[in-house]
């Protein structure tokens, strides 16, 4: 009887253990698929906080922005008869002063090749005057969730031949609300010349609308308005109107923004670039 007992709990054995180990097969399995999706989950979060952070001007995000701009439809000139490429490197670089504020360093360096402008110049390069703005900031939103900074900045002549030779120095804010998938605000700055040859008095203002979506693909709508204290009537303004989509992704380790969009200029001053042109855009991040 015992032996029978014993030969029932073999067979029973022998058809459960290959279930077991299907079983436990598919568990494994099932557990690595869930790991994946948390990792893909966790990536796209990341992503998307970084995609946020970036539209974000006072953002504690160590960055090496560089955008291409395309400008033509110069005076006298007939389609892209003249052009002019403009990259600007703009590092940006927050500073811990302690637990409750942060200067944020927001530098423009612009690289400028013009072709055939004026008519017949051939093809010129040189260093723009350098932009330098400094933000104090709040390291934590307001109670309304309002994220803003104040500071001064500064215009660096770079001596070229497109140079204005001219130093510079204003006030400079930006005040934004990050409410879900939107970022919303604006930043100005105004200018003062400090000596040199050319009077200089120009305001700036940039007001930005960006939706981000899950996948860290933000499109964003803008303007980037100056406004000319010291030229003649009819000649005071300058608005390019933007619109454009940006991606935040990895090339190797390192995380990368890339994209792209066109721009309008609603007006123009005498001699400016005018109708449509292009703005490319590659940032390098450095998330702590």
């Amino acid at each position: 009887m015992r032996k029978n007992k014993e030969k029932g709990w073999i067979a029973l054995l022998s058809l459960c253990l290959p279930a077991f180990m299907l079983a436990s097969e598919a568990l494994s399995l099932n557990t690595e698929v869930v790991r994946e999706d948390i990792a893909q989950a966790h990536k796209a979060q990341s992503n998307e906080e970084l995609a946020k952070e970036l539209a974000n001007p006072v953002a504690n995000l160590i960055s090496l922005p560089m955008q291409l701009n395309y400008d033509r439809g110069f005076a006298n000139t007939s389609g892209s008869d003249s052009n002019r490429w403009t990259l600007n490197v703009q590092p940006v670089i927050p500073i811990s002063l302690n637990d409750e504020w942060s200067v944020i360093s927001r530098t423009i360096v612009p690289l400028i090749r013009t072709d055939n402008y004026p008519l017949g110049s051939g093809v010129t390069y040189g260093v723009g005057d350098v932009v330098q703005s400094l933000f104090f900031s709040p390291k934590e939103p307001t109670q309304s969730g309002w994220i803003w900074g104040v500071g001064p900045v500064f215009l660096v002549p770079s001596g070229s031949d497109v140079s204005a030779e001219t130093w510079g120095a204003g006030p400079t804010a930006v005040a934004l609300k990050q409410d879900g998938p939107w970022t919303y605000g604006g930043l100005a700055n105004h200018i003062w010349s400090l000596d040199g040859d050319i009077d200089i008095s120009t305001t700036f203002v940039q007001p930005f609308l960006t939706y981000t979506t899950p996948d860290a693909l933000s499109i964003s709508v803008m303007t980037e308005t100056t406004y000319n204290w010291e030229a003649s009537e009819d000649n005071e303004w300058s608005v390019p109107l933007f619109l454009m989509m940006t991606q935040v992704d990895k090339i190797g380790s390192q995380t990368i923004s890339y994209g792209g969009g066109v721009k309008y200029y609603a007006k123009s001053p005498e001699g400016g670039a005018e109708g449509w042109g292009l703005r490319f855009v590659f940032t390098m991040l450095f998330p702590k």
